[in-house]
């Protein structure tokens, strides 16, 4: 089965750039391209002072392509990338998302902008590696020595 299309979901957290690292990495080595999922929960409408969801929509898009450019500048160059923002619950989100584009692959990191939420994984990677429509490459911090 030949990777094409491959979905790396982030919460623009320290934590998450790792799983994005890999799926870009993963999409320059197989000429594969990738979708930059973020997505932005209902309830940050009043921590931004967001008066839409478009406005709420907007600016998260702003914080992804910034993300982006301060994190992997050199690998954006050689890697075909789609960037998306919706507003949502993440983990359903994601595997919507998935279904809907006909993705080859998730990359996402094990933890995101919670940390330890649970003692193996995040309770959205768990969701997605659990119900996903296509393979889930999960991808954890490496241990502190």
């Amino acid at each position: 089965m030949k990777i094409q299309k491959i979905l790396a979901p982030t919460d623009l957290s320290e934590l998450s750039r790792l799983g994005l690292e890999y799926a870009l990495d993963l999409a320059k080595g197989l000429n594969a391209e990738v979708t930059v999922f973020h997505v932005a929960e209902p309830v940050e409408l009043a921590k931004y002072k967001a008066h839409s969801i478009q406005e709420l929509v907007e600016r998260h898009q702003e914080a992804l392509a910034r993300f982006l450019a301060e994190n992997f500048g050199e690998l954006l160059q050689a890697v075909k990338v789609h960037q998306k923002v919706e507003i949502g619950t993440p983990d359903t989100s994601i595997l919507e998302e998935a279904e809907k584009s006909g993705n080859d692959l998730i990359v996402m990191s094990t933890h995101g902008r919670t940390g330890l939420s649970h003692l193996l994984m995040g309770s959205v990677t768990e969701k997605v590696m659990r119900l996903a429509p296509c393979p889930v490459l999960s991808v954890h911090q490496p241990r502190k020595k």
